[in-house]
């Protein structure tokens, strides 16, 4: 346990610990599409169903069917899911040894707003996921509910059997760290590996052996 009394150590995973590219996607490939990668990711995320997909009262296949419809894009459901995890770096952000070195410590767990497909991709692609127990993934698609509502922060302070002064929740978006700490969590604000390290030594958190790789 260290010095603020942390048990638990709850992490975002989009851009903090797998890079999302737009440029990346090869939806922008697609003939017919003339926005940039990054002009279309933000269409996608204005689409009227994105927090019905985000937190799992739409199917996969009717996303795939509403969104190829509303771009005017013909593509099957197989092209569209490999196309749609196409936006995700395979090489994730931080090293596998610190989530080792975390977990003889600290309950680890994630919390992300994500979809069905990216979940499927995720768990089967990075190798950090083994340090995260099956109970401790806590997903807006799986829980109907996304950051930042306080129910989904709840969620993973119930699943990781802690108190909030007890958890450390680390996002990139400085609104949800905010609404964590609105609940009494510490939080820490992502912006790169070197920082996050330096925060958790002013914590008393040991990850210096960690990002030698």
């Amino acid at each position: 346990m260290s010095s603020r009394g942390f048990r638990a150590i709850i992490f975002d995973i989009g851009r903090v610990l797998v890079r999302i590219d737009p440029r990346r996607s090869q939806l922008g490939l697609v003939q017919g599409l003339t926005l940039t990668p990054e002009e279309l990711w933000s269409a996608i995320e204005k689409d009227p169903n994105w927090q019905s997909w985000q937190e799992g009262r739409l199917s996969p296949l009717d996303w795939h069917l509403g969104l190829t419809k509303r771009l005017g894009i013909g593509l099957d459901f197989g092209q569209f899911t490999k196309i749609w995890n196409s936006a995700l770096d395979p090489v994730p952000i931080l090293p596998d040894s610190l989530f080792e070195r975390l977990s003889r410590s600290y309950r680890l767990a994630l919390l992300s707003n994500t979809d069905p497909i990216h979940v499927a991709y995720l768990e089967s692609t990075y190798s950090f996921y083994r340090y995260f127990p099956k109970g401790g993934r806590i997903y807006s698609c799986k829980i109907g509910a996304s950051k930042p509502d306080p129910l989904i922060f709840r969620e993973v302070l119930r699943t990781c059997r802690v108190q909030a002064h007890e958890a450390l929740y680390i996002d990139d978006v400085s609104a949800y760290v905010d609404s964590a700490r609105a609940l009494g969590l510490a939080g820490i604000h992502f912006r790169s590996p070197e920082q996050l390290h330096q925060e958790f030594a002013s914590l008393g958190i040991s990850s210096l052996e960690c990002y030698s790789t």
